[in-house]
């Protein structure tokens, strides 16, 4: 749908039908200037990760702005950007060795990095008999994945990849997610050194066995907000930032105004005389992420359609489509939702309904295929 069929079917944020996805357009394209602003001032590049949006529309908008391929979660996400046009796209996450023939084939067309952090997924890559560019992934100190950066292993696997014929060192990444469980921002900005000074001695590591360790990749949303210098590092690889949610506002990366993405939502059930509503935003809108206040909850309340504001009311409990409201609300009544975390809202929508303000100016495709 383009801007004038949008103008002429959905004037107004009011008209749309829900549960609808709202991305706010002006909010977004300031953070997109703001964090190619932060890169470029701690001398890095910007590989965002797309997973965050999937929407083919805002990563040409990040790399219009000055940002340097991509990151991807899944290989059908790879696909789709590749279909797109993009063609230095990083599969961030541990290789399933199930997909190595079609990482293959779509490797003969762009550069897609694969990532790996063991030797049975750098022996199936070899065997495989195509080049590869590798990505070594390395833990910080997050604990999910990543060969443990102190470890010996570093070397072996990074030495075994060098000695495979058809595979290629290209870097080696990190992600400092315990960045989002910091409880101040002295914390986060602590972390983030501490993922900064992880990678610069990987690198020296590597470079004393005499292995060239590529690019030396981090990133996470908090860090990058906080973050004072990048000194050592290659690239980054922030993902939420082009959207924020609720969480983020609570880490302190952002302002509430930095938000761009909510869930608009119609009061279906309201029990007269008592408090509590039910709206058409139940887990397949909001997910079960349920955020970082206690008591714990599923988005926040703006006091109204404007998204300007936050109210004191929240989305309290959510079953399949069913959201329950904190406060009293009429039936018919709109209401506009902060989500806890945008990655998993977006990824229930096919589409982002795209505003000016309350205009609604484009629909723009969501790309959340998983085969």
């Amino acid at each position: 749908m383009n801007a004038g069929n949008a103008a002429t079917h959905a004037p107004d944020l009011s008209d749309l039908r829900t549960p609808a996805l709202v991305l706010d357009l002006d909010v977004l394209e300031n953070n997109l200037r703001v964090m190619q602003e932060r890169t470029d001032a701690l001398g890095v590049r910007l590989r965002p990760h797309v997973k965050t949006h999937k929407c083919v529309e805002i990563a040409e908008l990040q790399r219009s702005r000055g940002a340097s391929g991509i990151a991807v979660s899944t290989l059908a996400e790879a696909r789709i950007f590749a279909e797109a046009g993009f063609d230095d796209i990083l599969w961030a996450f541990p290789l399933n060795l199930s997909r190595i023939g079609e990482a293959a084939a779509l490797s003969r067309r762009i550069e897609l990095g694969v990532t790996v952090d063991s030797l049975t997924a750098v022996e199936a890559l070899e065997a495989a008999g195509v080049s590869f560019p590798v990505w070594l992934e390395i833990d910080c100190g997050y604990g999910r994945s990543g060969v443990p950066h102190g470890s010996g292993r570093v070397v072996e696997i990074a030495r075994r990849i060098s000695r495979a014929g058809r595979l290629s060192l290209r870097g080696c990444l990190t992600h400092a997610g315990h960045t989002y469980h910091a409880d101040s921002p002295a914390a986060i900005a602590a972390l983030a050194e501490e993922e900064r000074r992880v990678m610069v001695e990987v690198g020296r590591a590597l470079r004393a066995a005499g292995l060239e360790p590529g690019v030396l990749s981090l990133g996470s949303t908090p860090g990058m907000s906080r973050v004072e210098t990048l000194e050592g590092v290659d690239e980054a690889r922030p993902g939420n930032y082009a959207l924020y949610d609720y969480t983020q506002t609570r880490l302190g990366s952002c302002a509430v105004s930095d938000c761009a993405v909510t869930v608009l939502a119609t009061v279906v059930s309201a029990r007269q005389g008592s408090d509590g509503a039910i709206a058409d935003c139940g887990a397949l809108a909001l997910s079960k992420d349920v955020g970082p206040d206690d008591p714990p909850h599923y988005g926040r309340l703006f006091r109204d359609t404007s998204g300007r504001e936050l109210s004191e009311h929240r989305v309290s409990s959510v079953s399949q489509e069913h959201g329950r409201l904190s406060g009293r609300f009429a039936v018919g009544e709109k209401v506009r939702v902060l989500p806890n975390h945008a990655c998993l809202t977006v990824a229930h929508f096919d589409r982002f309904e795209v505003v000016r303000g309350r205009r609604v100016v484009d629909r723009w495709k969501i790309r959340r295929a998983r085969d």
